[in-house]
């Protein structure tokens, strides 16, 4: 127990010199022709603050794909776009056999961009920007070829007992700054929620055709480029965007499902040693996993400071976070074996 406490004790030290390093926004400046690319599939219920929020940026153009849904969202995008220029509603193609929904939808919008565009900002319907988000993020890609600022996450209820461990774990695990630079595959973390990424390099690697089969698309895009010779990462949105991925328990479990099967199993297991057992152990009287259990704590508290999360008493929970995620992994493993893994009505 004792190298397990120096253990997470040295990655809770990491997590605090990552958040030292990680990439703020750009000066409120945009100097790149930028198109905006949004895909929705029944997304009615909530695209309508997203929308709002995006036509307060500045941009040159935004591309909504309506991907087959059947709740009239395309209806409700017209509405609020009423007559701006910029805006273009498109409707999306019969999904092919070998792709997934969300990379044909990204690759198509992408197609329909204008051929000026230098950059290209994909979002999601469940984003509300800051008036300078759009400016902001393109600005950094004056230092990489792609850029992920990880909005600030709304998590209601038990939501938040999973979800902040997204930011937690790319802030305690991955060197950001080397990994921004780095071709290794494993130094690689982004969220399509908000990404964007130099024209240029996007195509060189070959667009979303390049992870047209891919459940975590947008780790996979960073991978692309990083393989076409490019450079990103991710970097701070809390003041450029917020979102709400699930809305409940049930959601997260669903979405977590349908993806957390991409982390391997052994790596779950890791987790639990390093962060549930010290607590099982604390709970015996070990002073060790005592110690263990507070630097954990530590890391955590670290995290969700540096992303607009809710430190206390969330971070307590900790050890209890990671069991729910080891489960979550768990049993998307297991629907992956059985082939019962869906998304939106459609299998992954």
């Amino acid at each position: 127990m004792r190298w397990i406490a120096l253990c997470v004790a040295a990655l809770s030290a990491h997590a605090a010199v990552n958040a030292r390093l990680l990439r703020r926004p750009a000066v409120d400046a945009r100097t790149r022709r930028t198109s905006v690319l949004l895909p929705v599939r029944d997304e009615a219920h909530r695209v309508e603050p997203c929308l709002r929020a995006l036509l307060r940026n500045d941009f040159d153009e935004l591309l909504v794909l309506d991907d087959g849904s059947s709740d009239g969202t395309a209806d409700v995008v017209r509405r609020l776009a009423g007559e701006d220029p910029r805006v273009v509603v498109l409707t999306g193609r019969p999904l092919p056999i070998g792709w997934l929904g969300k990379p044909h939808a990204c690759q198509q919008l992408a197609d329909a961009a204008d051929q000026g565009s230098e950059a290209l900002v994909f979002l999601d319907a469940d984003v509300v920007l800051a008036p300078h988000a759009i400016a902001a993020t393109v600005g950094m890609l004056d230092a990489v070829d792609l850029v992920s600022p990880y909005p600030r996450q709304d998590c209601p209820g038990a939501t938040r007992l999973v979800q902040p461990l997204l930011q937690w774990s790319w802030l305690t695990f991955l060197p950001l700054r080397l990994a921004e630079r780095s071709p290794r595959p494993s130094l690689s973390a982004a969220n399509g929620q908000l990404l964007a990424v130099r024209r240029s390099t996007y195509d060189r690697a070959g667009g979303h055709a390049a992870v047209r089969n891919e459940v975590v698309e947008d780790v996979a895009l960073l991978r692309a480029v990083k393989a076409a010779g490019g450079t990103g990462g991710v970097a701070d949105g809390t003041e450029l965007a917020t979102t709400r991925m699930y809305d409940s328990w049930r959601e997260l479990v669903d979405g977590y499902t349908k993806s957390a099967w991409t982390l391997p199993v052994p790596a779950a297991g890791l987790l639990a040693v390093l962060y549930v057992a010290p607590a099982v152990a604390a709970l015996r009287g070990s002073r060790w996993g005592q110690t263990a259990y507070a630097a954990g704590v530590v890391g955590r508290v670290i995290s969700a400071r540096r992303t607009g999360g809710r430190a206390l008493p969330d971070s307590l929970a900790h050890p209890v976070s990671v069991a729910a995620l080891c489960w979550l992994t768990g049993r998307s493993h297991l629907a992956r074996r059985r082939g019962t893994l869906t998304w939106k009505g459609r299998s992954v």
